[in-house]
């Protein structure tokens, strides 16, 4: 059977550009968590430690590739939140600031970020989120 719908006619690839190219509510999301570690020295009232300056330098390096991700979609940008994600897990012991309140704040952001982005790289390949039957 033939499909007259202009959709059939337009190719997967350019299909999944058209998904991505749209603000995604991941990038958001990552927004939100670097807005809210970049504030939680603050909020939190950290001592001028190792964990207050890590929380301000990687808050504002993940609201800066959020805002980017907002823009336009590129595998890099989301890898990069994903290696950040996982600084954040690990700053605590390697920075030496264990078992402070600046120790639980850089582990549950690191975990959202992380996870955030390795589903925004999961939906932009995964072949059926980007299939055509998505786009109606």
């Amino acid at each position: 059977m033939l499909n007259d719908s202009p959709a059939s006619s337009i190719p997967v690839s350019s299909n999944l550009m058209s998904i991505m190219s749209r603000p995604s509510a991941l990038d958001i999301y990552t927004l939100a968590c670097g807005l809210f570690l970049a504030g939680a020295p603050w909020l939190f009232g950290f001592a001028r430690t190792a964990g207050q300056l890590d929380a301000e330098i990687v808050g504002v390096a993940v609201v800066a590739l959020s805002i980017g991700g907002l823009m336009a979609f590129a595998d890099w940008e989301e890898w990069l939140k994903v290696a950040l994600g996982v600084w954040l897990i690990a700053a605590p012991w390697l920075l030496g600031f264990v078992h402070t309140p600046a120790m639980h704040v850089s582990i549950v952001i690191g975990i959202a970020v992380t996870f955030l982005s390795l589903l925004e790289l999961w939906l932009a390949h995964d072949p059926d989120f980007a299939g055509e039957s998505r786009l109606h």
